[in-house]
């Protein structure tokens, strides 16, 4: 507007008359010129209020737009847990599966189930097979389930975990073959205990040894080494009892394991009873030699009593190194062994254990003998393994010895599927010359569903 009235005023000045007398004149030049200052300061004052509007637009669209408001949530339907323990009328009620654990505080799962499917064979001589003298005896020349595997693992609460391992296999005793369904583990692990030590109560496989806690399809190689077959059995020590576990404030890894349990182990205790119970004990360290290898070290010891009332005492020592090369996702190289001792006292008389030394009493002498296996692993390509295994050991309650050798061959498809090859050559002393040297075909197959545990170093 007042730059219109600016306007026409400039215009009605210009198209006035000239006045006539030069004052008159000489103050219309100074309006004029008023009138000019004025409308430049109006043009300055409409410039810098355009130049602030539009840095105010700029402004305005450079900022993100605002969020969209999400949609009222609905409201909560479900029902929260009763606070106190359910009464008899709602447990009898049917009700969904678990429906009742929910009753324990959100976040709580249910266990993991996996199966673990181990299948093995073998090819041997006739007279191998009349004598079941193989390394899977009784199963010459056959391909059978030696150990299917239902597991159930998982946290109790916070303060306790629990596995329960249902096995199936064929077994062969007494000149039959039958597949028994059996309670392989049932263990309960409390992690929380004064001082730092946890507590395995149950069934177990114990922590004697390095394979021993292993089960059968975790293990490097198709049939179980000569040492522990011969100390232990096919089995090795399955025991109920308890193990306490101490890992000390040390500069250094130190596990130490005490075990009690009942002693069923028939080949090396059987008493199976607390009154005379078997005692375990090891100790277990680690070391990364370098950030590409690392060391393993144990010391294991048992004692217990025997089915006929004779203490029987073992000690073992072993060793596992692995080397993986950086950026690898599996160990070339696998070195590990482990020795055995024994000493137990055994009846005296038959032809297999004449009577000698200055320890017999009327019917048992103490015996000592030792036994030990070495096996070497490489994995030069992540799906083929190539190792051989040597073993020596004499027999715990006979006379004599013997000794193998064993190259095997592994392939494996996936992390869940495992073919193994495997030949074996088999030299015994103490027995007929016919079974002195013995020659093996070994094959295995093992498969895994579902869940499985993390495998120790």
């Amino acid at each position: 507007m007042r730059t219109f009235v600016a306007l026409c005023l400039l215009a009605g000045v210009a198209l006035a008359p000239s006045p006539a007398p030069a004052q008159d004149a000489e103050a219309l030049r100074r309006e004029l010129e008023q009138l000019r200052r004025q409308f430049d300061a109006m043009q300055q004052q409409y410039r810098q209020a355009i130049d602030s509007l539009t840095e105010r637009l700029q402004r305005l669209e450079a900022q993100p737009p605002p969020a969209a408001v999400p949609p009222a949530a609905p409201p909560v339907t479900a029902q929260a847990p009763p606070s106190g323990p359910p009464s008899l009328l709602e447990l009898a009620r049917p009700r969904e599966p678990f429906a009742l654990y929910e009753r324990r505080g959100a976040g709580q799962l249910l266990f993991d189930i996996g199966v673990a499917g181990d299948f093995a064979g073998s090819l041997a001589s006739n007279r191998v097979e009349t004598a079941h003298a193989g390394s899977l005896a009784g199963q010459e020349n056959r391909f059978f389930p030696r150990e299917v595997e239902l597991s159930l693992f998982g946290q109790v609460d916070p303060y306790a975990r629990a596995e329960v391992r249902m096995e199936v296999g064929e077994e062969f005793e007494d000149g039959q073959r039958s597949s028994n369904v059996s309670l392989a583990e049932a263990n309960l692990t409390l992690m929380t205990l004064p001082f730092g030590t946890q507590l395995k109560l149950g069934q177990m496989r114990t922590r004697f040894g390095l394979l021993n806690e292993l089960h059968q399809h975790d293990r490097p190689f198709i049939d179980n080494p000569n040492v522990l077959v011969r100390f232990f059995g096919d089995e090795g020590l399955v025991e109920k009892g308890a193990e306490l576990t101490w890992v000390p404030p040390l500069p250094v890894y130190l596990q130490a394991i005490v075990g009690l349990f009942d002693g069923d182990n028939e080949d090396a205790f059987g008493r199976g009873s607390l009154r005379n119970p078997l005692v375990t004990g090891r100790l277990r360290t680690f070391f990364e030699l370098t950030d590409t290898s690392a060391l393993q070290l144990g010391m294991s010891g048992a004692t217990g009593v025997t089915a006929a009332g004779q203490r029987a005492n073992y000690a073992g020592l072993d060793a596992k190194y692995k080397y993986r090369p950086e950026g690898w996702l599996h160990p070339l190289l696998t070195l590990g062994g482990e020795v055995l001792y024994g000493r137990r006292k055994v009846k005296e008389g038959t032809e297999e254990s004449p009577p000698t030394g200055p320890e017999v009493s009327a019917e048992f002498r103490t015996r000592e003998s030792y036994g030990y296996y070495l096996w070497a692993e490489g994995q030069p390509w992540r799906r083929w393994v190539l190792g051989a295994r040597y073993d020596w050991t004499e027999l715990p309650d006979e006379s004599g010895h013997e000794w193998a050798i064993g190259p095997y061959l592994s392939f494996m498809p996936s992390e869940f599927l495992r073919f193994r090859l495997g030949f074996k050559h088999t030299e015994r002393s103490g027995v007929e010359a016919a079974l002195k040297s013995l020659n093996e075909i070994l094959f295995q197959a093992t498969f895994i569903l579902g869940a499985h545990p993390a495998h120790p170093f």
